[in-house]
């Protein structure tokens, strides 16, 4: 991720720790995308914390015993939901590069009492985890703040067992989307308001093919009403939330 970019996003995050919420493109939405039984399970403060555009716990058929990783994961909702689902035996990491999402995911984990959830400081094009180490990667509405895609999904890839998959949501910008306007493609605030750096749906899939993974969609599940209804930014292109699905060959080798 650019740097200038990068310390963008982590101060808008970091405010959004502190504030217990926040807001951005993806903001303010939990109760949307959570069933109130879902959001029974954790600490208030992790729904509030969070800034997904949707929820990939509910369409990643988590089974006891797997590992799950957690790319972005904030004050921990998806991750804590995730540790629920794949007890007894299994595991899951939540991979974060802000401090203060950091603290406050610990403190969500301990007064949930999860213990098979360990939450990592980290950068997601750089995972600090083995060669096929997790069966599950998903992420919410983070995989659109890098500036180096290619390098998350090699990364992604990397992590993976052969046979693992990958569950996330994002931001998308639907195929046949007009191109972003230059002058905004760099916008600091609309990167870290999860849009300047969104991708074309086909161009999601193809980086995803190219990372090695077969099996890709890219499902668009939810339009925003207008080029003004995400961020207030009229002459943006029209948006979207996608649930994006892929997985890393059975016969695969282990690294990217």
């Amino acid at each position: 991720m650019g740097r200038g970019l990068r310390d963008e996003v982590r101060l808008r995050y970091a405010a959004a720790a502190r504030a217990v919420g926040g807001s951005s493109c993806c903001g303010g939405v939990t109760e949307a995308h959570y069933s109130a039984a879902e959001r029974g399970e954790v600490p208030r403060e992790a729904g509030l914390a969070s800034l997904g555009c949707g929820n990939p716990v509910a369409l990643a058929g988590l089974v006891p015993g797997e590992v799950v990783l957690d790319l972005g994961s904030g004050g921990g909702l998806d991750a804590l939901l995730s540790a629920r689902r794949v007890s007894p035996g299994g595991m899951v990491y939540g991979l974060d590069m802000t401090s203060e999402m950091l603290e406050l995911a610990r403190r969500n984990a301990a007064e949930a009492g999860a213990e098979n959830v360990e939450f990592l400081k980290g950068e997601i094009e750089d995972v600090p985890l083995p060669d096929a180490s997790v069966d599950v990667v998903m992420s919410n509405c983070v995989i659109n703040l890098s500036t180096d895609k290619a390098r998350v999904f090699a990364e992604t890839f990397r992590v993976l067992r052969p046979g693992g998959r990958l569950a996330v949501y994002d931001v998308v910008f639907p195929d046949g989307s007009p191109p972003l306007p230059a002058g905004l493609r760099h916008d600091p605030g609309l990167w870290a308001g999860c849009v300047a750096g969104a991708l074309e749906a086909g161009e999601y899939r193809r980086l995803l093919a190219a990372a090695g993974f077969e099996g890709v969609s890219v499902e668009i599940t939810h339009r925003f009403a207008g080029r003004g209804d995400c961020c207030g930014a009229s002459e943006l292109p029209p948006v979207a939330s996608a649930f994006i699905r892929a997985r890393k060959p059975a016969g695969g080798r282990d690294g990217a």
